[in-house]
């Protein structure tokens, strides 16, 4: 006789998953293998999840870490991140076919970036050191021009130029919370400090970390499916503990999953990065059915209807 599977509450985060940047990232590379072929150069991750990555690889996108990897005569993509200003300038000199991904929200940093330096402002960005979007953001400045914090304490030892003319910034993928403690702390040593208009923090961060607060308080452990290298994806796990979930832990795939952490519990809240497809989503689930006699529950905080458009040289025909 077979035991009976233990019951299980899975609780579905929504929003989850792709955000509109992402989609358009990926879609950016299969346009362009369909309108020009194969090989299509890619610098950097398009976008950090490797099952994405791999999938476009075997379609015929070839990735790189630096430009000087790629041929004169292929079209190159630059990541969703963004880049450092010197790159599409090293492209243009190379008279190379590129096409930037870099999502829009990203590139509405970069241009409040330059907006703050024309008006004579030095910059402090708010962002993890050595992640693309970090160096690609402090990228679009001279040297100098753009000064990073981490953490409250890195405040403390910024050294500025002028504490009267000063900007910040923020990298798109923070946690929310995290980086208000950090701006209280810029407006308390600069009082002069100016802000972004509105958030630089991206409405699908913002909208995954709620989904997130919402599910984590009534699960025994929560799931995020994504990449090591996905920082939206590492501060959904922060964001989770924070909220009073127990157990929470990244994963890139089901196979990853690790069971004997999970023995005992009743409930499980499953969310997934940005740049995670739900096919890995759909995964995890399985995974569950196959152990537990599981109830799926959607609980959804928002709505996202947001579209971005691909660049036009890949609307018009070859």
């Amino acid at each position: 006789m077979t035991t009976p599977k233990p019951p299980l509450t899975l609780y579905l985060a929504a929003p989850r998953g792709f955000c509109a940047g992402v989609d358009r990232a990926i879609k950016i590379v299969e346009m362009a293998l369909e309108k020009w072929g194969a090989p299509v150069y890619v610098r950097h991750e398009i976008v950090h999840n490797k099952f994405v990555v791999d999938g476009l690889r075997e379609k015929g996108a070839v990735f790189v870490e630096e430009l000087e990897e790629c041929p004169d005569d292929r079209p190159v993509i630059f990541s969703a991140h963004g880049v450092p200003k010197s790159v599409p300038d090293a492209a243009s000199a190379r008279e190379m076919v590129f096409v930037d991904a870099t999502c829009p929200l990203v590139s509405k940093v970069h241009i409040e970036a330059q907006r703050h330096a024309e008006a004579g402002l030095q910059m402090i960005m708010i962002g993890h050191k050595g992640h693309p979007e970090t160096i690609g953001t402090m990228g679009q400045l001279p040297e100098g021009e753009v000064l990073l914090v981490e953490t409250v304490a890195d405040v403390a030892d910024v050294a500025v130029r002028d504490p009267d003319r000063l900007a910040f910034v923020t990298q798109t993928t923070l946690s929310v919370d995290d980086t208000k403690d950090i701006v209280a702390a810029l407006q308390a040593r600069f009082p002069a400090i100016i802000g972004p208009h509105k958030e630089d923090i991206c409405y699908a961060t913002t909208n995954r970390q709620e989904a997130v607060k919402a599910v984590a308080p009534k699960s025994d452990a929560l799931l995020v499916v994504g990449a090591p290298n996905s920082s939206n994806s590492r501060r959904l796990v922060e964001v989770g503990a924070k909220a009073g979930c127990k157990y929470a832990q990244l994963v890139q795939r089901a196979e990853n999953i690790d069971w004997r952490a999970l023995e005992g519990i009743r409930s499980v809240a499953i969310t997934a990065g940005a740049s995670a497809p739900e096919l890995l989503v759909n995964e995890v689930i399985d995974a569950f059915g196959d152990r537990y006699d599981v109830t799926v529950e959607m609980v959804e905080t928002a709505v996202e209807k947001v579209e971005f458009k691909v660049p036009r040289v890949l609307r018009q025909s070859a």
